[in-house]
């Protein structure tokens, strides 16, 4: 099954991937920050590796449970970048804008992997 390519899911959740890496090379290095770091590189990582396991799915069924994985992933994402950011005492102005941006972006990959499901759920 191909998931429509009105706006490219592929790119956005790889673009997601490397930003939030990113964000993670300028965190302080301290035990806190990498325990935290080395769960949102793999939760961050995970969306576009499950959207593109679900595009080479046999089954419609498995093709929504690949991309509900990708929406967890998204959401779980994003609880570690608020969770980062509220523990973040640096003077980094920039890169706190920087997390916040990836917390909105999280959600708005949540909201558009959950359309997805809905419209191919309801075919």
């Amino acid at each position: 099954m191909a998931i429509e390519k009105k706006f490219d899911i592929y790119d956005r959740a790889l673009k997601f991937a490397i930003k939030t890496a990113k964000i993670i090379e300028n965190l302080p290095n301290n035990i806190v920050f990498r325990e935290y770091s080395k769960q949102l590189i793999r939760s961050s990582g995970s969306i576009g590796a499950n959207i593109e396991e679900a595009d080479g799915t046999l089954t419609r069924k498995d093709f929504i449970n690949k991309l509900g994985i990708a929406r967890r992933e998204s959401r779980e994402s994003a609880h570690w970048l608020r969770l980062i950011e509220n523990i973040f005492s640096g003077n980094n102005p920039k890169l706190k804008e920087e997390i916040q941006k990836q917390i909105k972006e999280a959600k708005e990959l949540m909201l558009i992997l959950s359309s997805i499901i809905n419209k191919i759920k309801d075919k």
